[in-house]
């Protein structure tokens, strides 16, 4: 019985188990049912039947396979070569730094001038001298008279300088708004270096290309040449002081050490401490990339500002030092200083720090930031810092109160440093300045002037700047510098820095000398300074903005890591950096198209120094066809001919002769300057005989396109309908044809081909965007794209390009790209028409696209919607329509995900932080303020820090209650999509939750683009779209303080001068006349609230 139960029980399993079988196969069986409702067979044939067409339209208006036959003809002629990295980035490099020389040349000559007019010059305290006021020449009185310093000026536009009105035979001196610009020590300053006018003449005319060339003085006067005017703003204030710019402060002293102490024990509250942290803060501007520092704060205790940074110094680079400035307004004040703790802490973190061989190595310091000190605390200084005296002391007395002056002036004078008392806001900056000239001296005694570079910047400031118009970007510069010295002997040991001589080198003078045809189409040059800044590189995005751009916070300190992100160990970074030459290579994704797309290539890196400089260049060539380059051979005659067609441009940006250097050149156009540089007429016209030859080959092999072209337009049957407007070629060596099938006014996207759309034409260090992706696709096919920067609906395109190879071989370099703009309308009934189309003996269509439980789109190989039922998905990415398709596709392999990461990246928070700058620039508002401040300033020195809390408490309040979003500095990381090549087809279903979407997705043949029908009927919304929305990268706050600490490789300048034993440490400050009288401080404040 017992085996019989058992057999029953395993007979009613088995039941049981093959009925569950059968009901899964039945609704297996239906949903397989539902798989086939999109015959893979019929979107071939839609794909088929559209790519045929299309490919049809593309190759027969581009021209492009009369093109491939005319390089095929001289193919004979053509020898190809290979690109010697190492070579071309050596002879780039001896380019550069004779250009730089020829800068520094310049600078030399103008501080030996400067020098000899001083030497020559004696002091007169009574001097009389009326000079051109940047601000005054050409103003008049109200009876018309010129006022006092101003006086004719002639100005005339140049466009040498932007356009720019100028005198090309004189400079102009600026004197910042809060000096007197009739003080004795201006007066002569300015009398004496009138000598340099005739040298800055001879400069400019020596080396054309020069730019603006300047005189800084240590008064804090500025010449300047060409003379411009200068023009107040808003509130009749020019803040720009000569003195506080990054030149002026590299070239006057060495790189240093500091830590700065500030004092917030009680007795510092109110006025005295918002004085403190200015002061802190000015000290901060003067630091630069080749400095470090680092801020304590001290009562009973030591606080570092950043605890995180604890016994340590950080570089003083630009996101360094804004982190710190946050952290000022933390500071609040109480207890009792003890500054002998302070001290000792600071001595001993000079002191380890130092010993790391990881800071300036070179001039220490100690600010000292306080109301007072009860004592001279000699025992310290003799324990950490006599004899050698090898720290200086710097302390800055805050307050009116001159108890302590003595304590503090003992320890600067016995410290080799200097003594400032600054009593009010007003004080501050020029105080603070006063330690940079004791820093020069040890250099001005040695007489070494030092040739500085800066890195990349724009300084907005200047009237060069103010004045460009709203079209126009700012201009990246780096300013070479030198330091002018005192040479009399009677104060030799007190090493009296004269100024600074300076001029600026645009970036864009550097890309001028780079052969952008021997890089390749995706090749590129790059420099970076000695701190591993990038002076120029193609991903550098220093503005941001639409309409007039606006600098980002960082932009002058982007390290190249930040922008060749894949080479995580830094070894190109570190080579470069420590100026060697060699070779590195990797793979690299760059994004292009606004970033929203992405070119996966294998670089090879070659770099070197750039002698005499502190900057190493660099060139990234991709490997295939971007290693090689090729020489064609035609008679002068025969290009010329070619050449000067009404239809041929050259790229403005490359340079094919330099109209530069010559006066007489600047009008001549590039084809203008080849004529004549052919002609044998022009010896001093200097020109690249290379890049000639082969433009000049370029014009030969492409002119039948334009008579092809012509008899298309003329051929009224073909086109009739305008679908297609435009056919445009580039070749290698920047040389372009475009021809309009159209008249100009009936242009769909009329910035196409024009210097507004800046990826789609050639520039100095980028082919136009459709040829780099020609460049990538399958040879004899077409790659299709809808521009990001198209507008609305009546003005979209699409356009198409395919590249031309010289030979069938798989290393043959790219000798043109050919392309088509037609309208997206014209394109897209295209394609609706194709898929209306089956094969059918009946003629009827199992699918229609026009069906309601169907949706056709058309997506390229990044994905982006070209086509779809729904117009506005037209330029969406396919992840935001169809989640659920575009996740099953990425899991089939069908398209790849490729992350990307921008360190350059801006994002908006939140900031409660007050909108007080503008309040305190508002007339009224400053008004008011001067009644509270004069009020204030009435009251004994008890009260004083009270009375002003109570004031100042209630305008920061109001202030802090202003909240606005801001754009601050952040990492993101986002997507980048890219087909699978290899994957012609697919077809794919996706569980819902209840039922099944199916889909197809077809290749178009000889295109960057696919097909992908999909089943509408089934709600797939529970799958979440997919986006390329960029997400900021979060670092904890252990993170945040490693990035902190973290510091890269950097290479120190040459030269050094941290002492000199001549030198006279008993000039170190006083406290007679720093604080302005009550009323000359209230006549200051009462001009500046009316219009001069």
């Amino acid at each position: 019985m017992q085996v019989d139960r058992s057999r029953v029980v395993s007979s009613a399993w088995c039941a049981c188990l093959l009925l569950l079988y059968s009901t899964i196969s039945t609704r297996v069986t239906e949903v397989g049912a539902t798989h086939q409702s999109i015959p893979p067979s019929v979107v071939k044939l839609w794909a088929s039947a559209f790519g045929g067409e299309m490919k049809s339209i593309s190759a027969k208006y581009s021209g492009s396979q009369l093109l491939q036959k005319k390089y095929k003809e001289f193919e004979r002629a053509v020898r190809v070569e290979e690109i010697d990295g190492l070579r071309l980035v050596k002879r780039l490099a001896e380019d550069m730094e004779e250009m730089f020389h020829k800068k520094a040349q310049a600078m030399k000559r103008l501080v030996e001038a400067a020098e000899e007019a001083h030497l020559q010059h004696e002091e007169d305290p009574d001097l009389q001298y009326e000079y051109f006021n940047a601000v005054l020449i050409n103003e008049v009185d109200e009876e018309g008279n010129s006022v006092e310093l101003g006086g004719e000026f002639i100005l005339q536009p140049n466009d040498h300088f932007n356009n720019l009105s100028v005198n090309l035979s004189l400079s102009t001196v600026q004197v910042p708004t809060n000096m007197y610009n009739k003080d004795s020590a201006i007066v002569n300053g300015v009398f004496w270096s009138e000598a340099l006018n005739k040298v800055f003449v001879d400069n400019f005319e020596r080396d054309p290309s020069l730019i603006w060339q300047y005189f800084g003085s240590a008064k804090g006067f500025f010449r300047q040449y060409p003379g411009i005017k200068w023009k107040p703003d808003e509130h009749g204030v020019i803040a720009f002081d000569c003195r506080n710019r990054k030149w002026y402060i590299q070239a006057a002293t060495s790189p240093k050490d500091v830590v700065i102490l500030v004092d917030v024990s009680g007795s510092m509250k109110g006025l005295r401490l918002t004085i403190a942290r200015q002061t802190v803060s000015s000290i901060l501007d003067t630091l630069g990339d080749d400095d470090f520092f680092n801020i304590i704060a001290y009562n009973e205790e030591l606080h570092y500002v950043e605890p995180c940074l604890n016994g340590t110094l950080v570089q003083a680079d630009v996101p360094n030092k804004d982190h710190f400035r946050e952290h000022l307004d933390k500071l609040f004040a109480q207890g009792i200083g003890m500054l002998d703790i302070a001290l000792t802490e600071a001595f001993n973190l000079l002191s380890d720090f130092n010993e790391t061989g990881r800071g300036s190595e070179c001039s220490q310091a100690i600010m000292l930031v306080t109301d007072g000190a009860v004592d001279t605390y000699d025992a310290i200084f003799a324990k950490y810092n006599w004899p050698d005296r090898k720290v200086r002391i710097f302390p800055y007395l805050i307050g009116r109160e001159s108890a302590f002056a003595d304590n503090l002036k003992w320890m600067a004078c016995a410290n080799k440093g200097y003594f400032t008392q600054i009593s009010t806001l007003a004080d501050v900056q020029e105080n603070v300045m006063e330690y940079l000239h004791v820093l020069s001296r040890p250099k001005v005694i040695d007489q070494e002037h030092d040739t500085v570079w800066t890195e990349a910047y724009i300084d907005s400031t200047l009237p060069q700047a103010q004045k460009m118009e709203d079209g126009q970007s700012p201009v990246l510069v780096t300013t070479v510098a030198m330091p002018v010295f005192s040479t009399k002997n009677e104060t030799r040991n007190r090493g009296i820095l004269l100024g600074v001589v300076g001029t600026d080198v645009p970036v864009s003078e550097l890309l001028k000398t780079i052969p952008k045809y021997k890089l390749g189409i995706h090749g590129y040059a790059f420099a970076i300074t000695n701190n591993g800044y990038i002076l120029t590189h193609p991903d550098l995005r220093p503005l941001y903005g639409d309409g007039k751009k606006r600098r980002k916070p960082n932009y002058s300190s982007v390290d190249l890591s930040e922008v060749e992100w894949e080479d995580k160990d830094d070894t190109l970074r570190n080579a470069m950096v420590n100026r060697k030459t060699g070779i590195f290579s990797m793979e690299v994704k760059k994004s292009v198209d606004k970033g929203k797309r992405v070119l996966v290539l294998h670089n090879d890196y070659y770099y070197t120094d750039i002698k005499g400089t502190p900057f190493s260049l660099g060139v990234a060539l991709s490997r295939g066809h971007g290693k090689f380059f090729f020489r064609g051979n035609v008679t002068v005659e025969e290009g010329l001919h070619d050449l000067e067609h009404p239809d041929v441009e050259l790229a403005d940006e490359w340079t094919y002769c330099n109209t530069d250097e010559h006066p007489e050149h600047r009008y001549l156009s590039q084809i203008e300057a080849i004529k004549l540089y052919l002609s044998g007429h022009e010896p001093h016209l200097q020109c690249d005989k290379e890049l000639i030859q082969e433009v000049l080959f370029d014009a030969v092999v492409t002119a039948p396109l334009e008579a092809y072209w012509t008899s298309m337009v003329l051929n009224k049957s073909e086109n009739s309908d305008k679908g297609v407007e435009i056919a445009y070629l580039g070749t290698r060596t920047g040389l372009s044809r475009i021809n309009l099938f159209v008249v100009p006014d009936q242009l769909t996207n009329q910035d196409f081909l024009t210097a507004e759309d800046k990826e789609g034409v050639f520039n100095a260090d980028h082919f136009p965007l459709w040829y780099k992706r020609a460049a990538e696709q399958v040879p004899g096919t077409f790659v299709y794209s809808l521009p990001f920067n198209t507008g609305s609906e009546n003005k979209s395109v699409v356009l198409a390009s395919t590249a031309i190879q010289l030979l069938d071989e798989r290393k043959s370099p790219i000798a043109a790209a050919v392309g088509i703009q037609m309208k997206l309308e014209f394109f897209q009934r295209k394609f609706w028409t194709a898929s209306r189309q089956c094969a059918a003996l009946d003629g009827k269509c199992s699918i229609s696209c026009d069906d309601e439980n169907i949706n056709c789109y058309l997506i390229d190989n990044n994905g982006f919607v070209l086509v779809a039922e729904d117009y506005t998905l037209t330029g969406k990415f396919f992840g935001e329509a169809e989640g659920a398709v575009m996740s099953k596709l990425l899991q089939m392999g069908s398209f790849k995900r490729v992350t990307l990461y921008d360190y350059q990246a801006l994002c908006w928070v939140f900031s409660e932080s007050s909108g007080s700058g503008h309040t305190l620039l508002d007339p009224y508002f400053a008004f008011f303020s001067a009644v509270k401040w004069i009020l204030t300033e009435l009251v004994i020195f008890l009260l004083e820090f009270n009375l002003y809390s109570w004031w100042y408490s209630d305008i920061t309040v109001k202030a802090q209650r202003i909240g606005r979003t801001t754009q601050v500095p952040c990492d993101t990381e986002y997507p980048a999509f890219v087909s699978e090549r290899t994957i012609k087809e697919n077809t794919g279903n996706i569980d819902c939750d209840g039922c099944i979407k199916s889909f197809v997705i077809q290749q178009i043949p000889s295109s960057n683009l696919f097909m992908v029908v999909v089943d509408s009927k089934c709600d797939c919304s529970m799958f979440e779209p997919i986006t390329m929305d960029p997400i900021e990268i979060m670092y904890n706050e252990s993170l945040k303080c490693e990035r902190l600490k973290m510091q890269k490789d950097r290479r120190r300048p040459d030269t050094c001068h941290p002492f000199h034993p001549e030198e006279n440490s008993m000039e170190c400050g006083g406290v007679g006349s720093l604080a302005p009288s009550l009323a000359a401080t209230l006549l200051c404040v009462l001009l500046a609230l009316f219009p001069r």
